[in-house]
Formats: structure tokens, C-alpha cells, sequence
């Protein structure tokens, strides 16, 4: 059998060196503990050049061909129906459905070779928010949670924030203290009289019986703090990310668009992919670490063109309204785009004018913080069923992402029973997407 880390025998020497220690009041469990941990492989994180990541995620699988990457010239039972445009850059098309996005493509990397090997929902979500296939035995922790982990927040936003809500089981802190878990909004900005949940107190409770209330908590916690617990420490920074969010009007402010002129609504579109997104923009110009928003639903099995031409005009609106403000309020370089989703749909037109699961190629688009602008990495076959050029792992595009927020993707967390495991495993930072 093998194991991860194959550590060597133990000698005379040690278990005199466990005898010793034993009088001490050690275990042999003690000493083996000390050793994982004395093996881990230990980073220092540092900010990188993404301050923030804007994590824009398309649920349900969205399909290369009907938007990034289509095939003009294949035969009509792969190209499908939707027609494809001239971008700014020579000799790249877009779907007709992007005309935003293609005149803004001098500013982002697309890569059209990204690659798996999940063609199934739950396993390609958990693929693409961790690095790794799902495990009966490790919950593995999403992005946001890791940045949240390594980092902690910025100001007085949780640094790891979903709108509307956390969008699925894998987003999560995994195998870290949930106190890494993402803020949910509880609310869509997309959604008539949008509001954050809980941000504020009821209005028979005013701020000094917060604070009195808070007060008391402190009392409580001075006395628990003699004996320490994960679980209570998680549920204490809940308490902490609370009473900041209540007392900050800097934090509550960031998610009151009514203060954004008409212009830069109208620039993101009013659709919910475009408030969501301006959200975003919001969070992360306030502070936010790390903000991760879905838009539509993407698993076309049936009828494919009538749903892309119904759901993707508004995110060309918005995700080209968004890049162009990031560039205008000087946040472009500091602020990491990251478009995905679960995998791509198969190359050829299923008999209900659907395409279905398909992870061996798609695309992903990233832009702003150390990403190469005006740039297609790697490419799709003639029928894009296959990566013919510049093939990616999700644990490379990880990886990279990971580098570029200051992270090493390398490094070792512990997970329970005292297990070092990798924040990335087998993953390599794709340099050429890099300025």
C-alpha cells in the first residue's frame, strides 16, 4: 500500500528518545505529531500582485463553442447555430452574443485549453474550487477559504465573500476552521429591494446596547479562553465579523449601490449579472479579499441556443462593464478577474439541439493583477473537442491564481489527524499567462 508520505523506520534511538519524553507526559501519538509537523513544508504567504480576486463562476458547465471558442468552419452538427464575430485582437472570434467582451479582449488572457477529466457536476465543481477530485475522506477547502485562512480580513469585510450566497457544498472551509467559511449575502442585489442580511441590528436595539452586549461577550470569552476550542474560536470570529460589519459604516456602505451614479449602473446593466457583479467591484474596492459570485445556469442538454442567446447578453454587459471600471478606478492592477465554471459540453449537437458534459477542453478568462492582456493561451481542435495547444490543469490554473495572490500553492495545512496535505497537489504556475 501506499501512502502519501512514506516516513522512515523508527530506531532504538527514538523509542529511547519516546521513553524519555514519556516521563514527561508524552505519548508516542505526541512525538509522531511532532514529527508531521516538524516534516510539513512550511511558506510564508505574502500579499502578491492580486490584492483582491473577483471569482466569477458559471454554474452548470457553460459551452466553449457557443461563446469563447467557436468553430465557424466545423460542420453545422458541431458548430451549432449561433454565429461567430471578429474580437479586437487579429484572427480571434467570439460568439455574436459577446459583443462587449470582444471589444474588450485587448485587455484579458482567454484560455481556451483548460482540461479535466470530471464530467460530472459535483466532481467538476469540487475540481475547480480546490484543486482536487472529491475524497470520502478529506474535505478539502475551497480558494476563498484558503486566501481567508492565510491572509484573515482586510478592514472591516470578511475576507471571503459570496453573492448571492455560498453557491455550492464545495466553496467551503473544508477541512480548516469554519470561521474560514464565506459570508453569504442573503440577499441578490439582482433582486428588487435588495438588502445584506443581518447587516444591521433591529431598530429597537441601538448601537450602545450593542456594544454593552459586546462587552459582555468579552467577559464570557476572558473566562473560556482558559480552555481553548477550535469550535469556540470559529464561532468567536463570527461574533468579531459581525460586530464589525453592524458598527463599520464603511463596511455597510460598500454594498449600498444606491450611492453609485446612474452611469455605472447602466455600464454594468441591471440585470443580475451586472448588480452582482458591481457588488463585487464594491467589495473588493472597500477591502474585500476575496469575492466569489455566480451568474445563470448553464447545463444544456436541451435546446442550447435559445439559452445561451437568453442568458449571455447580460454577462457580456456586465463583465466588460466591470473590467473597464476596474481599469478607470486604477484597481485593474491590484484586482485578479477570474471567469470558470465546472467543464465544457461535448463537441457535437446532441439530438435535442443540446450539448452535454464535457471536461476534456473549455475556457477560462482572467484578467488584471500580473495577467497578460490581449493574450489566448493554449487552443481547442477543429472541433473543439480536445486541447490541441497550451493544455492547462485546473490545478495549474489554480496554482497560478494562488501565485498571484501571494500564496504558495506548495505549502502544507494540516488536516484532521495531524495530515499535512498539499493547498494544491502537482500543480505548476503557467508563466506564460504572466506580465
Amino acid at each position: 500500500m501506499l501512502f502519501p508520505q512514506q516516513r522512515r523506520r523508527a530506531t532504538r534511538r527514538d523509542f529511547l528518545t519516546v521513553g524519555a519524553l514519556g516521563g514527561l507526559g508524552l505519548s508516542l501519538a505526541d512525538v509522531l505529531r511532532w514529527e508531521a509537523r516538524a516534516d510539513i513544508k512550511q511558506y510564508t504567504s505574502r500579499e502578491g500582485r492580486a490584492k483582491s480576486v473577483i471569482h466569477v463562476f458559471l454554474p452548470g458547465g457553460i459551452a466553449h463553442q457557443e461563446t469563447f471558442d467557436p468553430k465557424p468552419v466545423s460542420p453545422t452538427a458541431y458548430r451549432g447555430t449561433v454565429q461567430a464575430i471578429a474580437t479586437k485582437l487579429p484572427g480571434i472570434q467570439f460568439s455574436s452574443h459577446l459583443p462587449r467582451l470582444a471589444e474588450v479582449n485587448d485587455q484579458f488572457t482567454l484560455c481556451r485549453a483548460v482540461t479535466h477529466l470530471l464530467a460530472d457536476h459535483d466532481a467538476g465543481v469540487h475540481q475547480m474550487f480546490t484543486g482536487y477530485s472529491p475524497s470520502p475522506v478529506v474535505r478539502y477547502p475551497s480558494i476563498g477559504s484558503v486566501v481567508s485562512h492565510e491572509f484573515g480580513p482586510r478592514g472591516d469585510l470578511p475576507p471571503y465573500i459570496c453573492i448571492p450566497e455560498r453557491p455550492n457544498r464545495f466553496a467551503g472551509s473544508g477541512y480548516l476552521s469554519s470561521a474560514h467559511g464565506p459570508f453569504g449575502l442573503g440577499s441578490d442585489p439582482g433582486l428588487p429591494g435588495f438588502a445584506v442580511r443581518d447587516l444591521a441590528p433591529p431598530k429597537e436595539i441601538g448601537v450602545q446596547r450593542v456594544q454593552r452586549a459586546r462587552g459582555i461577550l468579552r467577559m464570557i470569552n476572558r473566562r473560556i479562553e482558559r480552555q481553548p476550542s477550535p469550535r469556540l474560536a470559529a464561532i468567536d470570529s463570527f461574533y468579531d465579523q459581525a460586530y464589525r460589519l453592524i458598527t463599520s459604516r464603511q463596511a455597510r456602505a460598500a454594498f449600498d449601490l444606491s450611492t453609485e451614479p446612474v452611469a455605472v449602473q447602466d455600464a454594468y446593466g441591471s440585470s443580475a449579472a451586472g448588480r452582482r457583479m458591481l457588488v463585487a467591484r464594491r467589495l473588493v474596492q472597500a477591502g474585500a479579499r476575496f469575492v466569489s459570485l455566480t451568474y445563470g445556469s448553464w447545463d444544456n442538454h436541451f435546446n442550447i441556443a435559445p439559452s445561451i442567446g437568453s442568458q449571455l447578453p447580460a454577462f457580456d454587459h456586465a463583465l466588460a462593464g466591470l473590467l473597464r471600471d476596474l481599469i478607470e478606478r486604477d484597481l485593474f492592477d491590484s484586482t485578479l478577474v477570474v471567469v470558470t465554471t465546472e467543464f465544457g459540453r461535448t463537441p457535437k449537437i446532441n439530438s435535442n439541439a443540446g450539448r452535454d458534459h464535457w471536461s476534456r477542453v473549455f475556457s477560462v478568462l482572467l484578467a488584471g493583477a500580473g495577467i497578460k492582456r490581449g493574450t489566448v493561451h493554449g487552443s481547442s481542435n477543429l472541433t473543439a473537442g480536445e486541447p490541441e495547444s497550451g493544455a492547462m490543469s485546473a490545478q495549474d490554473l489554480l496554482t497560478t491564481v494562488y501565485h498571484l495572490i501571494g500564496i504558495v500553492a506548495d505549502k502544507e495545512l494540516m488536516a484532521p489527524g495531524e495530515r499535512p496535505v498539499e493547498i494544491v497537489k502537482n500543480g505548476h504556475v503557467v508563466k506564460e499567462l504572466l506580465t
